[in-house]
């Protein structure tokens, strides 16, 4: 196992991951460094025979994020953005922030599972595996993820039509 080249593979998508759970960049970098400490420990629980590298990562940062209470999900990353008018960018950034707040109100096990399935596009049974349960419950999860996310999300949108 190559660490580096591990490293490099998959810090990114680890980060995301962690920083979407716990809303901290902070807490995330953390997460992922311990994360890859806990590789280099020895007797050190990971099977190449039982479960893939990236499985199993996701598996340590969800169980370390889980350890750790969420942040204020009106925190958010700054990512480098387009050149828009201040409406635009003061619009975008509000949804941005409503979408944050959707997400982080779901139910633990909804919010792990659609983060999982939509920002690190993990498939169903890699979800499964890694915060094992069964398909059929990740299934039911995400599409009650979906539900609630719709709810939240529509009320949003008629609060900003009556703003109109």
């Amino acid at each position: 196992m190559n660490l580096p080249q591990l490293f490099d593979e998959h810090h990114a998508p680890l980060f995301r991951f962690a920083y979407r759970m716990t809303g901290s960049v902070a807490d995330a970098e953390d997460i992922v460094q311990e994360c890859f400490l806990q590789i280099l420990r020895p007797g050190n629980s990971y099977d190449p025979k039982r479960t893939p590298i990236r499985t199993y990562l996701f598996g340590v940062v969800r169980n370390q994020a889980l350890k750790r209470r969420p942040a204020d999900a009106s925190q958010e990353m700054q990512e480098p953005g387009y050149e828009w008018s201040p409406e635009r960018q003061m619009l975008r950034t509000e949804l941005e922030q409503v979408v944050a707040r959707a997400v982080a109100a779901l139910p633990d096990g909804q919010r792990e599972t659609l983060i999982l399935a939509h920002y690190e596009q993990l498939s169903l049974a890699e979800i499964g595996e890694v915060m094992e349960i069964e398909v059929t419950a990740v299934k039911s999860r995400l599409q009650r993820a979906r539900a609630g996310l719709r709810e939240t999300l529509a009320a949003y949108v008629t609060s900003l039509e009556k703003r109109q």
